[in-house]
This record gives structure tokens, C-alpha cells and sequence, in this order.
């Protein structure tokens, strides 16, 4: 979030959904984006491809956990007051099934499950957007502190 203006961490999002800001640089590099802002909800999707491929021929774990670390902390995101930052202190990640470029879209759905003053936790989902399947999901710890 931008320290000098002390917008809350929901309008933060909703402004980069809505075009009033860009997404963040790593969202062109991988290819993925924010789609969705709620109150202690974030959605961010991305489309699989084999310039994602690791050696194996699926798609590398790493962008997996990439989408669900993004829709973890922009869920608590959205529950910060303005002039708060946070930063991901420990990232659970399950992979239960391979990606591969032609799973298509996927849609990682975050959800804020404590939000405190210094740390809160959520949960996420990877699902297939095509097939619904359930790709990933994990949890994470994240430090919430003054970006002011």
C-alpha cells in the first residue's frame, strides 16, 4: 500500500482492480491478476502455459504457490486500516494435482481467517476454472506493521 496516502488495504485493491492503479509487476511476469476484492476475500487467476512447464512437463509448483501466497495476503489485505503493510512470515502450500497448459485458467480464492494487530492468518483454494478442480490450497502467517 502506498504509505502516503492512508487508504484502507480494501480500497488499496479495489483501486488496482478497477484500473485506477497497475497491477503489480510480478502479475505481467507470471501472468496472472487480481480480479476480486471483499472484505477479508481476495481472487487473483492466471493461465497455465508451458512457459510455466519445470522439467517434469507441468506446471512449476512455484507458480502454484505463487497465486495462493498473492490471494493469502491480499486477503488480509482487505482488512487493514490504512497506513498498515503486511508481509507473508510462513506459507503452507499442499499440491494435490499437476497443472498443465491446458488446465487453463486458474482462480486462487483467499480468505482472512485472523486479522490482528501484529498478525493475522488465512487460507486459500487453486481451483480449475474450466474443470473445478482443486489443484492446491494452502494457509499463511503473515506480520502486519506501520508502512507509514
Amino acid at each position: 500500500m502506498n504509505s502516503e496516502n492512508p487508504e484502507t488495504g480494501l480500497d488499496f485493491l479495489r483501486s488496482i482492480i478497477d484500473g485506477r492503479r497497475p497491477q503489480p509487476p510480478i502479475s505481467a511476469t507470471l501472468g496472472f491478476e487480481l480480479v476480486g476484492a471483499e472484505p477479508g476475500l481476495a481472487i487473483f487467476e492466471g493461465e497455465t502455459g508451458e512457459h510455466l512447464y519445470n522439467p517434469m512437463g507441468s506446471v512449476h509448483g512455484g507458480y502454484l504457490a505463487t497465486l495462493l501466497d498473492s490471494a493469502l495476503g491480499s486477503a488480509v489485505c482487505t482488512r487493514l486500516p490504512g497506513g498498515s503493510g503486511y508481509t507473508t512470515a510462513q506459507l503452507n502450500v499442499n499440491l494435490v494435482r499437476p497443472a498443465f497448459a491446458h488446465t487453463g485458467k486458474l482462480r486462487a480464492t483467499g480468505r482472512a481467517i485472523h486479522v490482528g494487530r501484529t498478525i493475522a492468518t488465512a487460507e486459500a483454494q487453486l481451483i480449475g476454472v474450466a474443470d473445478g478442480k482443486l489443484y492446491a490450497h494452502a494457509t499463511t502467517t503473515c506480520a502486519i506493521f506501520d508502512a507509514r
